[in-house]
């Protein structure tokens, strides 16, 4: 929520805010509680839906699904406890 070129950023949300970062904590402990098994936070992007509708904004569901499939789909070696986006880790 404090960089610039998040679009997150201009958007007064306060309890949507703080939904997410309680939401990446709780992928990081569940990562560290369970090693067997990945737990990731997806950032799918902003995503044409009835939520977005009033700010005219937002990509297909298609487009959106690209960063869930690819940590949905992650082999043994692929990381755990992470945030990520279409780029990768989303730095904190």
């Amino acid at each position: 929520m404090t960089n610039p070129d998040r679009p997150e950023l201009q958007l007064p949300l306060a309890l949507y805010s703080a939904s997410k970062a309680a939401a990446i904590m709780l992928t990081v402990q569940y990562a560290k509680s369970q090693p067997g098994i990945k737990f990731n936070a997806v950032e799918p992007g902003t995503t044409a839906t009835d939520l977005t509708a009033a700010f005219g904004t937002g990509r297909t569901r298609e487009a959106s699904a690209r960063v869930v499939v690819r940590l949905a789909t992650l082999d043994a070696d692929g990381p755990t406890g992470t945030f990520q986006d279409e780029n990768g880790p989303v730095p904190r």
